[in-house]
């Protein structure tokens, strides 16, 4: 029977933090499911579903432990199940742009939240603005609508929320 452990492992941005990690992983028979991977400042950072045996996950605790030492990583593991399917959920893209300022993912997530209104991912990055060089602030996020909100109405209110922040967002349907 499949099981199913998330690793977050989080080390100096080297060459080859990829390889050593997922190295142990197929060496312990386990297998990526998804996977998320990023350079955050000098570090790199990364966050797994791995599926296995039992046998797999035990070996793979083992293994991860030594790789935790012998390369300077910090590496935590922690077991999960697969999520159940939700149909009564309509999946949306929002992309956000903005200048830089604090609060922004906050503000987002409030509002969200608030709707009860489920944040499936998101991802955020500064950059300098092509001509100006003024510090912006982007961000992806995919959320999860309940089926009886009306969608209108709820793209109405963020439109609106974000014109109050001076947020560019657009809000529209997972296409495929």
């Amino acid at each position: 029977m499949k099981q199913l452990v998330v690793i977050t492992a989080v080390g100096d941005d080297r060459p080859g933090v990829v390889h050593d990690l997922s190295r142990v992983v197929l060496d312990c028979g386990g297998n990526i499911v998804e996977s998320r991977m990023t350079a955050l400042g000098s570090d790199f950072a990364m966050l797994l579903l791995v599926s296995g045996n039992w046998h797999t996950l035990a070996k793979l605790e083992s293994e991860l432990k030594k790789l935790e030492e012998n390369q300077g990583l910090n590496i935590m593991l922690r077991r999960t199940e697969a999520r159940p399917a939700d149909s009564d959920r309509v999946p949306y893209a929002i992309d956000v742009v903005c200048l830089d300022q604090a609060g922004i993912v906050f503000n987002l997530a409030s509002f969200f939240a608030c709707r009860e209104i489920e944040i499936a991912e998101l991802n955020t990055r500064s950059y300098s603005a092509a001509h100006t060089g003024a510090p912006m602030f982007a961000v992806q996020m995919s959320v999860n609508i309940p089926s009886d909100m009306q969608i209108s109405v709820l793209r109405d209110e963020f439109m609106d929320f974000c014109d109050q922040l001076n947020l560019d967002a657009i809000m529209e349907p997972v296409k495929g």
